[in-house]
């Protein structure tokens, strides 16, 4: 009797042969990109510690994630002009290009111009990387080959604190860029050896919003640029023009046929509206403490790079055990989910304001407490999360599901870029660089964790509307 052939929609299919090489490449952008996040939140307070630059703190995760976002939309057209094989190695290129100038900054701004360049080289590995594999597999796999490069988040996880950890704990935190170079150009060759030179879609592309991408650009960059200063009035100045962009983007989207978000995307009357306020609101929360908790655990609570650098990713890791635990639920179930995510962050924000600023020795005592706020925050994200998202889909316009499906990222990525500048607005006129030291930090982290619990605060309300519209 023959022994019967694996299915060709098996995980034998898709990581067996020339398919395991494209997977191995594909989820490699992905790993590279969220990686590359976790690295960096870890090395940082080393970073600032050698070169200085703490009052630019936040935005080595601004201009990350702004430039991120710029990349995965110009992904698209970088495809288009370039095939698969050649985008994905210019993709790399930029993003090892961006690690060289960290690994080598002698000051703050210039590792700011490397973070740039890496978010533009990530954005385009992360979106190029989802978009090819409709090209590179056949229909069949899809469904796996996505969760395979969405798992990568995962596995950055526990990954990206290990590596700056270690490189941070060492002295040696530049090596923690000239870590990332090598196995971006393995990738690369992957990519060169196993991707198509051209795809098979002959379709026109689809105009660019590209005014709106500016405006939103502009925007997140006025709030860090206020962010800078210790002065409230400069701050209150950043956040006007921030105002003004948003202003203007909204008025843009209104009138254009080529939007970047769906139809009715920015009023909160209607159910996409909340739902990307949720959304955005549920991130914002997640963004203040990934950003900033490293550095607290450090300066208040003497914990090794390594050690705080695990403990900040426990975010992350209750997102994903909230995702897993909530994905099957239905019916009523679902309304709860939605409501319990922006319940949980409350209750973790608040309870980080009371016990993060207090100094410790470092002791299980007063770290497990803290540890549980970190998770339940995460928990909270994880347990909505997937219902926002399939309900995106479901109110979105006819004919806007693919502008929603494409919009997710760009709502995340832009909730989190604001909220890295508005973290680090808030940290640095609490004290954060003036007085600085445990004074300063203890201070920070009071207002940081205490004006952050607005955002889910508001939450519970626009989530509310959301489970009333959405029935």
């Amino acid at each position: 009797m023959d022994t019967p052939q694996p299915s060709p929609s098996n995980w034998a299919a898709l990581l067996s042969g020339a398919n395991g090489v494209r997977s191995l490449a594909l989820a490699g952008g992905v790993v590279l990109h969220a990686i590359n996040v976790y690295i960096a939140t870890t090395i940082l307070p080393s970073v600032v510690q050698d070169i200085g630059g703490i009052d630019y703190y936040a935005w080595n995760t601004t201009l990350f994630v702004a430039a991120s976002i710029l990349g995965s939309a110009l992904s698209a057209r970088l495809l288009g002009s370039l095939g698969p094989r050649a985008a994905y190695l210019v993709a790399s290129l930029v993003f090892a290009g961006g690690a060289l100038a960290c690994a080598f900054a002698p000051s703050m701004p210039v590792m700011l111009v490397g973070r740039l360049v890496q978010g533009l080289g990530g954005g385009f590995l992360f979106a190029l990387s989802y978009a090819m594999i409709r090209l590179v597999f056949d229909a069949s796999l899809w469904p796996r080959a996505m969760a395979l490069v969405s798992g990568m988040w995962g596995v950055a996880t526990l990954v990206g604190p290990a590596v700056g950890g270690v490189f941070a704990e060492w002295g040696i935190w530049r090596a923690a860029f000239w870590s990332l170079i090598p196995v971006a150009g393995l990738f690369a060759v992957l990519a060169a050896a196993v991707l198509p030179k051209r795809g098979t879609d002959s379709a026109e592309p689809t105009p660019l919003p590209l005014a709106q991408l500016l405006l939103l650009t502009a925007a997140v960059l006025a709030v860090s640029a206020g962010s800078v200063s210790s002065t409230l009035p400069l701050n209150l100045l950043g956040l006007a023009v921030a105002a003004v962009f948003t202003t203007l983007l909204i008025m843009t989207e209104s009138r254009t046929r080529h939007r970047l978000l769906p139809a009715g995307a920015f009023r909160i009357t209607t159910a996409l509206g909340a739902l990307y306020a949720t959304m955005s609101l549920l991130a914002v929360a997640v963004t203040s403490g990934e950003i900033f908790v490293p550095l607290f655990l450090q300066v208040l609570h003497h914990q090794s790079p390594l050690v705080a650098g695990y403990l900040a990713a426990l975010m992350a890791a209750g997102w994903t055990l909230g995702s897993i635990a909530s994905a099957g639920v239905t019916g009523s179930n679902i309304r709860r989910a939605i409501l319990a995510g922006p319940i949980l962050g409350v209750v973790g924000m608040v309870a980080l304001a009371i016990l993060m600023p207090v100094e410790s020795n470092g002791s299980g005592q007063t770290l497990t407490p803290i540890c549980l706020a970190l998770i339940l925050i995460g928990l909270g994200v994880g347990l909505a999360w997937p219902h926002l998202l399939t309900r995106v889909f479901q109110v979105a316009p006819a004919g806007e599901q693919d502008l929603a499906s494409a919009s997710i990222t760009t709502v995340q990525l832009f909730a989190t870029a604001f909220g890295a500048a508005l973290a680090g607005m808030v940290a640095n006129v609490a004290g954060l660089t003036e007085p600085g030291g445990v004074e300063g930090t203890a201070s920070a982290a009071v207002w940081l964790f205490g004006v952050f619990a607005l955002a889910p605060v508001m939450g519970v309300l626009i989530a509310r509307r959301v489970v009333r519209m959405i029935g």
